[in-house]
């Protein structure tokens, strides 16, 4: 599981989810949370994290010297800075779930919104770095599906930017349907509150898994779902199914943490036995370590070739 051990980089304000929720231009907002993400990073110590263009510039007095190549030194003689450093572009495929549950808020967004800044964040980021990018919006099925090209950075946006969670969840058939419309291997990122058993996550992700592609799960959940805060007898009602379940909170709560760590640690063991990168999110929290483990992950990929 991804471990939240970075101290917080600059700009980390910039990508707080409420102060997003003010922005009503989502590709002013993926910029800002880019933007304000990539500055963070550079003045950080996670410089080798950074975008695909692979371009140089000569060196300034006052530059970082840890950024300059010193290949191109030993060709050349004079400095340059590596502005960049991945070497190869790919085909991002963004699949976010827009089922009822996505619309669940305590603190902060709802899940969705989470959802839908994270996506519009990954897909400006890939556009930066010239990959080819698509996009399904699914619940027990396809809703929306944009396929993958340079082309379709801004088609993506906007598909995001009018999704609305509403129907039935479900992750087999639409993810199968994801697999069936990819022509060629590259990384899915998975969004949502997976809402299964962990055997059949496995069992959805596997389709894409086996087609070669590299697989991102993002799993996100509201704080409530995390801490069980709730301190006096309520009804609660199931957004999938619309049954109301009357509930007393102090009899449950140790009950219900220990069922969602196992749910998490099932969801971990599993993913990680068969080379799938999974992280969980609060809601409630930026987004910097969901775009850094995007850029860990695809900086790992790209020195791998």
């Amino acid at each position: 599981m991804f471990a939240r051990t970075r101290s917080k980089a600059p700009g980390a304000g910039f990508i707080d989810p409420v102060v997003l929720s003010r922005i009503d231009d989502l590709e002013l907002l993926a910029r800002t949370v880019v933007q304000g993400f990539i500055s963070g990073l550079h003045r950080s110590p996670y410089l080798g994290l950074s975008m695909d263009f692979a371009e140089h510039r000569p060196y300034m007095p006052g530059d970082d010297i840890r950024r300059i190549d010193w290949r191109v030194y030993a060709r050349t003689d004079r400095f340059y800075l590596k502005e960049f450093e991945a070497e190869t572009n790919a085909d991002l495929v963004i699949a976010l779930d827009v089922s009822r549950s996505m619309d669940f808020q305590t603190r902060g967004v709802t899940k969705f919104d989470y959802g839908r800044f994270l996506a519009a964040s990954l897909a400006y980021m890939s556009g930066q770095q010239r990959d080819r990018i698509g996009l399904t919006t699914f619940d027990s099925g396809v809703v929306d599906y944009v396929p993958p090209s340079v082309r379709h950075r801004d088609v993506v946006l906007h598909t995001i930017d009018r999704a609305r969670p509403g129907g039935a969840g479900g992750l087999r058939a639409p993810l199968e349907q994801i697999g069936e419309r990819l022509s060629r291997k590259g990384i899915v990122a998975l969004i949502s509150d997976l809402y299964a058993d962990p055997d059949d996550v496995l069992k959805a992700v596997g389709a894409l898994r086996r087609k070669g592609n590299d697989l991102l799960v993002f799993h996100l959940l509201d704080p409530a779902e995390l801490e069980f805060p709730f301190d006096r007898p309520m009804d609660f009602q199931d957004l999938e199914t619309g049954e109301r379940i009357p509930v007393t909170p102090e009899e449950l709560r140790d009950e219900y943490l220990e069922l969602v760590a196992t749910h998490r640690d099932r969801l971990d063991h599993l993913m990680r036995d068969h080379r799938i990168d999974y992280a969980t999110f609060d809601t409630s929290r930026p987004l910097d370590d969901a775009l850094f483990h995007y850029l860990a992950h695809r900086e790992h990929k790209v020195w791998a070739r």
